[in-house]
């Protein structure tokens, strides 16, 4: 692997299921809060998926989302977007589609969202199901990202395997420059 991209990547939580909402990202009825801050809290917390916890250290300490079709569907609101953006995520790896306003919403706030066939999720899955210590390690250019399973430790890969992806010219712009805001800054 070349040199790779700190800025996207690393440890990832997997929501396995298609048709994740933005409802169920973010409850609505916290859609009246005006700083970011406040939607920290509750992510995912009305997600109902079977061995899944929105309070779990797994979920505190992920930078990326794996999931399966459609990711983000539902209402278009930036909320959703925003509440991973607080908690520190980087990255939406899903099977296409991924729902298309909340994937360009992603890159709005300089979050990478990468959409794969579905025999590429089904086997990053397959490959990490008995494994809570997954990783994801970006190349440089952003062209293509290594699965990384790691033992409990931590001090050796287990397990790694490369996906290529391609992003065009304009959402690479808004991730190189993180986010709609900066890029508008820098081009107009």
């Amino acid at each position: 692997m070349s040199k790779t991209n700190p800025r996207f990547g690393g440890p990832v939580i997997f929501l396995n299921r298609n048709d994740i909402n933005t409802d169920e990202i973010i409850p609505a009825k916290y859609l009246t809060e005006i700083t970011k801050i406040a939607l920290k809290p509750h992510l995912l917390e009305d997600l109902k998926l079977s061995g899944f916890d929105s309070k779990s250290k797994q979920l505190e300490k992920a930078n990326v989302v794996i999931t399966r079709s459609n990711f983000g569907c539902g209402s278009s609101r930036e909320h959703a977007v925003w509440a991973f953006e607080v908690n520190g995520f980087n990255t939406v790896i899903g099977e296409k589609p991924i729902a298309r306003i909340f994937r360009q919403n992603c890159y709005n706030c300089g979050i990478l969202a990468i959409e794969l066939p579905k025999e590429d999720i089904s086997n990053i899955f397959r490959i990490a199901q008995h494994n809570h210590n997954t990783k994801i390690a970006f190349n440089n250019d952003l062209s293509e990202f290594t699965l990384l399973i790691c033992d409990e430790a931590d001090t050796k890969v287990l397990e790694s395997k490369i996906f290529p992806f391609t992003l065009n010219d304009y959402d690479r712009s808004l991730i190189g420059t993180g986010g709609w805001l900066n890029y508008a800054d820098k081009c107009y």
